[in-house]
């Protein structure tokens, strides 16, 4: 969606010919594959009543929550080790890759990675006594954020915590909700019933499945209600139920789904 791939596809389009934007999926064995575009831009119905009735059954959901593995990571400033964490109430906030399209393109008012970690120090002030941030930095990203994230744990008195080293997943397990721009964790939190919340623009960004925080007051207001955070496990069984069945392409073995790509260039 960026650089001399987006341009392709622009003067694609102008040419009249079609368009198929393709990436990995957020879930293992599956790949994305969309005319109109990827992420945001994604054709993916927006409400509750356009997603069909094909729920996700929590015998599917539950085995593919056991099987979630943490990335690799691609730097030495991040690990996926197996730790302790406390006994104490806090929201789990993944950063992204900051350069990354999703940031670029659809990270709304915080506008960068650099801008959420501030966004965060705010917030933090309003969370609930006892509670804190705990910030984790993309294990692929080759750009460190260790100087925004000191700057915001100071400020914060304690109530951001930086982990690097704790596995990803076991962080979100142990958390009482998940906080992100747009991250494709947040889906991937939906299968361990994680409350979530996006600052930016997304698919998914939709009241009943996350907490979506248009601003920073909206965000300071969520963190000050963190005890009360909530979602509809009914939208997001749907959402996921049509995510998988109907819109992401089956890739297994090196070969994708045939009749699920004619789909998608005859649509």
């Amino acid at each position: 969606l960026t650089g001399s791939r987006r341009a392709f596809m622009q003067g694609a389009k102008d040419a009249g010919a079609a368009t198929l934007f393709v990436e990995l999926a957020p879930f293992s064995g599956y790949v994305s594959m969309d005319p109109d575009g990827l992420n945001a831009e994604a054709s993916v119905p927006r409400g509750k009543s356009e997603l069909g009735a094909a729920p996700l059954s929590a015998e599917r959901k539950d085995a593919m929550a056991a099987a979630l593995v943490a990335r690799a990571p691609r730097n030495t400033r991040v690990g996926q080790e197996v730790a302790p964490l406390p006994d104490e109430p806090f929201l789990f906030c993944p950063l992204q890759v900051p350069y990354d399209s999703q940031i670029r393109v659809f990270g709304g008012w915080v506008d960068s990675i650099e801008g959420f970690i501030g966004a965060l120090a705010e917030a933090s002030a309003h969370l609930p006594d006892g509670w804190h941030l705990r910030v984790k930095e993309h294990p692929s990203s080759r750009v460190s954020m260790s100087g925004p994230l000191e700057a915001a744990r100071e400020a914060s008195n304690g109530r951001i915590r930086v982990d690097n080293a704790t596995d990803t997943f076991a962080q979100v397990r142990a958390s009482q909700g998940v906080v992100t721009i747009n991250s494709s964790l947040a889906l991937q939190s939906f299968l361990l019933d994680k409350p979530v919340v996006t600052t930016g623009k997304a698919y998914f960004a939709q009241p009943g499945l996350v907490e979506p925080a248009p601003s920073q007051a909206a965000l300071n207001a969520i963190c000050a209600q963190a005890e009360h955070l909530d979602f509809d496990p009914d939208h997001r069984a749907l959402l996921l139920g049509y995510l998988l069945d109907r819109y992401l392409v089956p890739f297994a073995a090196g070969s994708l789904n045939e009749d699920r790509v004619l789909e998608k260039l005859n649509r």
